[in-house]
């Protein structure tokens, strides 16, 4: 192959990826507004503020972690150390962080606040709720996906991978057990959580 059909076809593969990562973001912007009675309006306030209220408990519902069970049984506080760790744990499922809260939310299918209500009043306890009809949530413009000292604004932790994809319910429950047992092992040891969101310091 001679060096000017190399270029081309380097060329023609990364013009196919970026077509197809921004498909990809229209089409998982279109599945989330897709939830909001007016998507037109939705979507004018997701270009000028980055993020919009989305109903739950249709298409997805949401479970809110507070940050200090997601840090304690990831045992770091970075954000970006968070993150991946949550996208390991939860197979690439989709998660909003709210760092103001600090908290985080996995999306996940529109049954679970129905099918999970035992284990969802245990997980009260902790600080979990799960989200579903009646409940909404700001939801950051797919592109936002990276923590911002500055502002402090919600961002994709995880970003939805493609269109509905979601978090598993059984490796969300997963999750907040172990969280649940790494925050009782160190309440026995008088371990008090000091997780920063902003620096990731203990």
């Amino acid at each position: 192959m001679d060096v000017d059909l190399q270029l081309n076809t380097r060329k023609d593969e990364s013009e196919v990826l970026v077509h197809s990562c921004a498909e990809r973001e229209l089409a998982i912007a279109d599945w989330l507004l897709s939830t909001h009675p007016a998507p037109a309006e939705a979507r004018r306030e997701w270009a000028e503020n980055k993020v919009v209220l989305l109903p739950l408990g249709t298409l997805c519902s949401a479970v809110r972690l507070p940050a200090r069970l997601v840090h304690a049984v990831a045992d770091c506080g970075d954000p970006v150390d968070v993150d991946a760790f949550l996208d390991e744990v939860l197979d690439g499922g989709p998660v909003v962080c709210d760092p103001r809260g600090p908290r985080y939310y996995a999306l996940v299918p529109g049954s679970m606040p129905t099918t999970w209500r035992d284990a969802a009043e245990e997980w009260g306890r902790l600080g979990v709720d799960c989200l579903g009809p009646g409940a909404y949530l700001g939801v950051p413009k797919v592109d936002v996906v990276e923590f911002d000292p500055r502002t402090f604004a919600s961002y994709w932790a995880v970003p939805m991978p493609s269109a509905g994809m979601l978090c598993a319910p059984l490796k969300v429950a997963r999750l907040i057990a172990a969280g649940k047992r790494v925050l009782e092992e160190d309440a026995v040891a008088g371990i008090e959580p000091t997780y920063l969101p902003a620096s990731g310091a203990r």
